[in-house]
């Protein structure tokens, strides 16, 4: 089933004098349950695509759908509302509140939306489970590491069941077994859970775990791989070629 569906967009930045166009007519599709990871490399505009798509951003041209609502024609409050109840947000610095637990940091989405104590209580001890969070829901961000901090914030964007899941650079501040146990309980929601993700990244290894990598050059969709059902290795293997087409030493394409 389609989920999102977006149409021959274009955002442009600037004014007359110096104008630059970011997104040059990229249009895709994702459906219910997909895992899907943009790559490209600085500057390519795939942080703007998501940024779009999130209406962090309003474009300049075309249009996006979710679940058949254009949200670019959203505004005030019907933005807002959408956000917080069809949107989940995963970000690279965390963005988590110091002055709050971690359990505080995860319910917070679903006291806005005055869910009872006890549905509140058990949806988070239902998804800290999945994540593998539980020992740290009475600590502090500042106790936690930094996988621990994004596992948090991973519980927070998916508390609400949203439609789907906006991830920027999740894996960009931490270490190699940090980036690898995140990617694998995010893996989990999506099989599990049927939990619908997109994920900017410039890391192959974390792109290797979604299911469909759409490559971004120069604002335009270059390439898309789908990884079927290969194994992951493969997947990674295939990812790293395209990047190689993309031109330069493969941790600058990336």
């Amino acid at each position: 089933m389609e989920l999102l569906k977006v149409e021959q967009i274009e955002k442009y930045y600037g004014n007359k004098s110096s104008l630059t166009k970011a997104i040059d007519d990229i249009s895709f599709k994702v459906e219910k349950g997909e895992f899907v990871a943009i790559m490209g490399a600085s500057g390519s505009g795939k942080t703007t695509l998501l940024n779009c798509i999130s209406t962090i951003d309003r474009v300049t041209a075309g249009h996006i759908y979710l679940e058949g609502q254009d949200v670019t024609e959203l505004k005030g409050k019907a933005l807002n509302r959408f956000r917080r109840e069809k949107l989940g947000f995963i970000f690279q610095d965390f963005n988590l509140l110091d002055t709050l637990t971690a359990y505080e940091n995860i319910s917070l989405a679903l006291s806005i939306q005055k869910k009872n104590t006890d549905d509140i209580d058990a949806a988070i001890r239902n998804v800290a489970e999945q994540l593998g969070i539980t020992e740290v829901l009475e600590k502090y961000p500042y106790q936690m590491s930094g996988g621990q901090k994004q596992r948090v914030a991973s519980a927070r964007a998916i508390i609400t069941n949203p439609s789907i899941v906006l991830a920027d650079e999740p894996t960009g501040a931490l270490d190699s077994k940090s980036s690898k146990m995140l990617m694998e309980r995010l893996t989990y929601l999506n099989k599990e859970q049927d939990a619908t993700i997109m994920m900017v990244t410039h890391d192959s290894f974390s792109a290797s775990y979604a299911g469909r990598v759409i490559f971004i050059k120069d604002g335009k969709i270059y390439h898309e791989i789908s990884r079927g059902d290969g194994k992951r290795k493969e997947f990674f293997d295939k990812i790293i070629d395209v990047i190689t087409l993309l031109g330069g030493d493969v941790n600058d394409a990336v």
